[in-house]
Order: C-alpha cells, then sequence, then structure tokens
C-alpha cells in the first residue's frame, strides 16, 4: 500500500523544494502573465467606444463557463502562486547567514530586492480593483448602469471610475509595482525553468523590462487618457 503513495508523497515533496518552489513559482507566473496580457487587450477597448468594450463586457457575461472557468483557474494560479513566493521568501530566510544577505542584497537589483513587497501590494490593490469594477463597491451608482442595448454600460462605468484623481493614482502605483515585479519575475522564471543559456542571457535581461514596460504602458494608458479627458462619457 504504501509503495503505491511513493510516486505521489514525492511529487508533493519536490514540489515544497526550493527547486520545486521556483518551478511552480515560474509556470504560474507565465500563466499570470499571459492573462494580463489578454486582460490589457480588454481594458485597450475604451479607445473603441462604449459600444466596443460593452459588447465584449456582454459577451464574457452571456458565457458562463468560459467566464467562471477563467475566474476559477485565475483565483487558483494567484493563491498559488503567492502562497509559493512566501514559501520561498521563508526558505530564503532561513538558510541564508545574515553576512551572505547582506552581500546578495548589495549585488541584487531593487527589483529583486523589492519582488516579495511589490507581489504584496500588487495583490492587495487586485482584491480593490475587483471590488470596484467587479463587484460594483466602491462605486454602486456607476455600476448600476446600462447602455441603450440594455446591457452592463462598462464603458461608463471605467470612465466614471478613472476621473476620480485618487482612484486613478491609486491604479498608477499598482501598475507601476507591477511593471517592476515583471521585469525581475520574467527574467528569473527563465533560470527556474532552466531555460538559460549564456547565449540567449543579452536578449532575456533586455526583453523582460521591455514587456514589462510594454505591459505598464497598455494598462496606464486607459486611466491616464480618462483622466486627462481624452476619453469622456457618453451624453
Amino acid at each position: 500500500m504504501g509503495g503505491r503513495h511513493f510516486p505521489m508523497n514525492w511529487v508533493l515533496r519536490w514540489l515544497r523544494s526550493s527547486l520545486g518552489s521556483k518551478v511552480v513559482m515560474a509556470i504560474t507566473g507565465i500563466l499570470l502573465f499571459g492573462f494580463l496580457v489578454g486582460h490589457m487587450a480588454g481594458n485597450l477597448l475604451v479607445f473603441r467606444g462604449q459600444e466596443a468594450m460593452n459588447a465584449y463586457a456582454y459577451f464574457l457575461k452571456t458565457s458562463p463557463i468560459l467566464l467562471w472557468s477563467a475566474r476559477l483557474g485565475l483565483l487558483a494560479l494567484f493563491t498559488l502562486h503567492v502562497a509559493t513566493a512566501v514559501r520561498l521568501t521563508r526558505q530564503n530566510r532561513a538558510a541564508r547567514p545574515e553576512r551572505y544577505a547582506y552581500e546578495q542584497t548589495v549585488q541584487a537589483s531593487f527589483a529583486s530586492r523589492t519582488m516579495i513587497w511589490s507581489g504584496a501590494v500588487v495583490a492587495a490593490f487586485a482584491v480593490y480593483h475587483l471590488a470596484h469594477f467587479t463587484g460594483g463597491l466602491i462605486q454602486p451608482a456607476a455600476y448600476s448602469l446600462v447602455d441603450r442595448q440594455g446591457r452592463h454600460d462598462v464603458f461608463t462605468m471605467v470612465v466614471l471610475g478613472f476621473q476620480n484623481p485618487v482612484i486613478t493614482t491609486s491604479y498608477v502605483v499598482a501598475v507601476a509595482l507591477l511593471g517592476l515585479h515583471l521585469s525581475h519575475g520574467l527574467q528569473s522564471l527563465f533560470q527556474s525553468l532552466g531555460w538559460r543559456h549564456p547565449r540567449f542571457t543579452p536578449f532575456i535581461t533586455l526583453g523582460a523590462p521591455i514587456l514589462s514596460a510594454l505591459l505598464t504602458v497598455g494598462f496606464l494608458a486607459v486611466p491616464l487618457s480618462i483622466l486627462l479627458g481624452f476619453v469622456t462619457a457618453p451624453k
């Protein structure tokens, strides 16, 4: 009986190890990055106007299997990513002497030194963001709006939300930290998965910050354009 459980026990031990945790972090990070790209693409529909954005939101709302599969999958990925990050941080702190940790900190980049903190702020903001635009708890009056076709007026809700300087400022700070988090995370995942090679290191070192910057700009384009008055709600 015990032999039958050996493979599963070995897998669980490996997943809890430092190497296994890094692989889990890398895989969940890749999948979360893919979600961010798709989410950014959806956000950018605001520049195509009310009809395009509301039609997209209506399609998602009327596709419950797709929508809830994505939501539950995203929740699982997010939870696993955060839990693994906490475990890795504890393992690293327990394994390194103070002097060694200090020497490594001197050599490490700012992005790598603040990964756990930038991730924590982004995670907290994600909860707030969901409460705002998905749960309608922050601006319930804007959340209840419908367009001329009777659909949830997501476009106007977003515009009214980001016309608030406090909301936009919090979004800008969170997205900037997300970009900082990704700039190091995208580089480290190649090493965690064993894909880092001296021949490709310069491309990875250069490409990760560029991808992070493009994603950051894409996310910030929406709230800043609204706050500055380039995108307005229909009258």
